[in-house]
Formats: C-alpha cells, sequence, structure tokens
C-alpha cells in the first residue's frame, strides 16, 4: 500500500520566488538526493526546505514502522505567497516610499513512487 506524508512550513521569510527557486531542482527527486543537494547548496531557501524535508520523512516514519529510504521520492513540493509585511522608507522630497517583506508557505510531500 503507497502512503505519503506532508509537512507544511508557514511564514518563511523569504519571497516564494526565491524558495521556487531551489524547490524547481528538488522536486521528483529521491529524498536521500535532494536532502544531499540542499546540504551544499548556497542558498538560504535550502536551510527551510531541508527542515521541511526531513520533518515529512519523520512523519512517513511514524506512519510506516519499516520503511526503506531509498524508496522514498518527493512526490510534490510546491511554495505558496503568504502574508507580505508592510513597511515604509524615506523618499526624496518628504516622500514615502512602501516596502514590501514577501513570506512563503511551504509545502513538502514525500511517498513511494507508483
Amino acid at each position: 500500500m503507497l502512503q505519503e506524508s506532508k509537512c507544511k512550513m508557514k511564514f518563511i521569510r523569504q519571497s516564494p520566488y526565491k524558495v521556487r527557486f531551489v524547490l524547481d531542482a528538488v522536486r521528483g527527486k529521491k529524498v536521500n538526493h535532494a536532502l544531499d543537494f540542499l546540504d551544499f547548496s548556497n542558498k538560504k531557501a535550502a536551510k527551510f526546505i531541508s527542515k521541511a524535508l526531513n520533518s515529512a520523512l519523520s512523519n512517513y516514519a511514524q506512519k510506516n514502522e519499516d520503511f526503506d529510504s531509498e524508496l522514498l521520492y518527493v512526490k510534490e513540493a510546491y511554495v505558496d505567497e503568504g502574508p507580505k509585511i508592510k513597511r515604509f522608507r524615506p523618499a526624496a522630497m518628504g516622500r514615502a516610499t512602501r516596502i514590501l517583506k514577501r513570506t512563503s508557505h511551504l509545502t513538502v510531500v514525500v511517498g513511494e513512487k507508483g
């Protein structure tokens, strides 16, 4: 019986565009290969994705007593936009410009291919 496990990380303080850049490289790979790739990646988003992937793997281990991590793949991985934190910065001639600090919601699904 094929099962899958999911992990959601919300309110990541990085824009979805930047997280998606690293996530596209991991999607569809074996879990062990994905974790190795993320460990050596030089991106801030890699730390968040690695944390979520380890959590999904742990969730899978809770459901299934005996499982082989070599058979597990990153089935789904997507990032959605979270709420924007709005700030203002002084600009020329007494004006103020708005700064949007973007956040992300990351979802990772791990399972066996079937």
